[in-house]
């Protein structure tokens, strides 16, 4: 997951603009959907539980941002999270699940967040902000989602 932030061109100028570099994804193994608002729907199903997870103090893409400059003419600043979505049984508790899997707490306990390196969210499918990774802090490794106005 990438946010950019800054003066960004028109969705098709964006979007053409992340399809030609490399910096942002591969094609050949990943995605890309553009989300300019938190309105827009998020790429995953509704039952989904997102899971952010944030290196701490490495989320800043220096290359990417020089890249988009040398493209554009306009700074950004570009930010890279890993978003795992989890999909689980209908009798599961979901969020409860997904937080439980979230964050290393031993060798049984825990899966996608290390808690010594890494800071993470756990959204609902339906609720996933934007701007994300920018937020003020995860917590580290709490799995704490602060809500704000997207």
């Amino acid at each position: 997951m990438f946010e950019l932030h800054g003066p960004l061109p028109a969705r098709a100028a964006v979007e053409d603009l992340l399809h030609r570099s490399t910096w942002f994804y591969n094609p050949h193994k990943e995605r890309c959907a553009v989300r300019f608002s938190g309105r827009e729907a998020v790429p995953a199903e509704a039952a989904e539980q997102i899971v952010l997870v944030v290196e701490r103090g490495g989320e800043r893409r220096a290359a990417a941002e020089r890249w988009w400059l040398h493209e554009t003419g306009q700074p950004v600043q570009v930010r890279e999270a890993v978003a795992w979505r989890l999909r689980f049984e209908k009798s599961e508790d979901a969020p409860a699940r997904a937080a439980e899997l979230a964050l290393l707490s031993g060798r049984r306990h825990g899966l996608l967040c290390n808690p010594n390196a890494q800071d993470h969210a756990v959204a609902g499918a339906a609720r996933v902000p934007l701007p994300w990774i920018a937020r003020e802090p995860h917590g580290r490794g709490s799995g704490e989602h602060r809500e704000g106005s997207s």
